[in-house]
């Protein structure tokens, strides 16, 4: 039986492995393999290098991929907060999005999103390491810099979606996925989300859109809100409607969320060195 089999008869919530090595010390992303069975991509948030991780549901390592990030950085990337598998220029490919999207301080001039086609070798853990070619589009925001850890493919509309981190209320905005190697795109505001609670608590560190388009989840430090689309409508407009809050248990610092390939459960994570992996159903 299949790792997504066995857990689909898991209670709620339960944890199915930890992280198994030491790099993956500070998660702050998770997301499906979609042409790797039993395939989930992890990476870790400021301070680490141009990489991410294949690893198993349990969370063992399978490979590290490296990439060439931006020059201007000592370490190829500023602050990756996300990660999310989707649609891209070719069709029928399945590629990998990484996010450096983190800005403390709200002063970046640009945010930057790699781009990567999905390798299946990257399941085989044959080679402990690999280097892997990467796309960069920078962003800017159209109202100022922003900080935040949730990013979106919508596979339906082929968008990708960013939700901002900090404040009362928090924004969604949006660009499209045809965008060219090394642009500089400027996002559309989508929105405004408001969510109860106190801050830091109440901020967004993580999202996700199941493979069919149709499920929706925001993951704050302490809780995880849910959304089912209608009619293929634009995705913000399905956020913008009343959320439903599910089951969580609370994290070290939880900051990542994805959905299983068939969006019925989904896992998380939080930083720290063997953080455990939780699953969950999703609601039918």
């Amino acid at each position: 039986m299949g790792a997504f089999a066995k857990h689909r008869l898991l209670d709620k919530q339960d944890v199915v492995g930890t992280l198994s090595s030491k790099e993956m010390d500070e998660t702050s992303g998770i997301a499906a393999s979609s042409i790797n069975p039993d395939t989930y991509y992890v990476h870790n948030d400021s301070g680490d290098t141009s990489r991410f991780f294949a690893i198993t549901p349990e969370g063992k390592l399978k490979t590290t991929v490296y990439f060439k990030g931006d020059a201007n950085h000592p370490l190829g990337v500023q602050d990756c907060e996300d990660i999310d598998v989707g649609p891209g220029p070719q069709k029928g490919k399945s590629y990998v999005y990484l996010g450096d999207i983190g800005d403390n301080a709200s002063n970046r001039k640009y945010i930057t999103v790699y781009r990567f086609l999905e390798n299946k070798a990257w399941a085989t853990g044959t080679e402990a390491n690999t280097t892997s070619p990467t796309v960069a589009v920078n962003f800017k925001y159209p109202d100022g810099p922003k900080d935040a850890e949730a990013m979106m493919i919508d596979p339906i509309e082929k968008q990708l979606l960013i939700v901002s981190k900090r404040g009362d209320t928090v924004a969604m905005y949006s660009s499209p996925l045809t965008y060219k190697a090394n642009d500089t795109v400027t996002l559309t505001k989508r929105g405004t989300l408001f969510f109860p609670g106190f801050r830091p608590f109440k901020w967004i560190t993580a999202g996700d859109i199941s493979k069919d388009g149709q499920k929706v989840l925001l993951k704050s430090y302490d809780k995880v809100y849910y959304w089912h689309r209608q009619n293929n409508e634009p995705i913000w407009e399905t956020m913008s409607r009343k959320f439903r809050e599910l089951p969580y248990k609370g994290e070290k610092q939880g900051e990542a969320i994805g959905f299983t390939p068939d969006g019925k459960g989904y896992y998380t994570t939080s930083e720290g060195v063997f953080a455990p992996i939780y699953y969950y159903k999703s609601p039918e």
